[in-house]
């Protein structure tokens, strides 16, 4: 059974930090682009930072540049997402998202709450 779980998220207030974990199994987790998206409260579903699978190469949203830190263990079948100097547009559920071509898994996402 292929199962994306994310963890990690809490309540924090801003400029504080967390760390999001996905833990990945049920499939080939080092063949796979991995990336953490995010919804707020009645916002469409945004990307934040992604790495691919082959030489770990990252990208950022721009809302994030220079605060979010993307990185992956492929040995624990691990992505994490560390997050610094958080703000209150921060807030939402942080999704993980796992893609190989045109399969794509999603965990079910962890609530992130940035209070001012």
């Amino acid at each position: 059974e292929v199962q994306l779980v994310e963890s990690g998220g809490g309540l924090v207030q801003a400029g504080g930090s967390l760390r999001l974990s996905c833990a990945a199994s049920g499939f080939t987790f080092d063949d796979y682009d991995i990336g953490w998206f995010r919804q707020a409260p009645g916002q469409e579903r945004e990307g934040v930072a992604s790495i691919t699978n082959s030489d770990g190469s990252t990208n950022y949203a721009d809302s994030v540049k220079g605060r979010f830190t993307i990185s992956r263990d492929n040995a624990k079948n691990t992505v994490y997402l560390q997050m610094n100097s958080l703000k209150p547009e921060d807030t939402a559920v942080y999704y993980c998202n796992a893609k190989y071509f045109v399969t794509e898994y999603w965990g079910k996402g962890t609530l992130v709450t940035v209070s001012s």
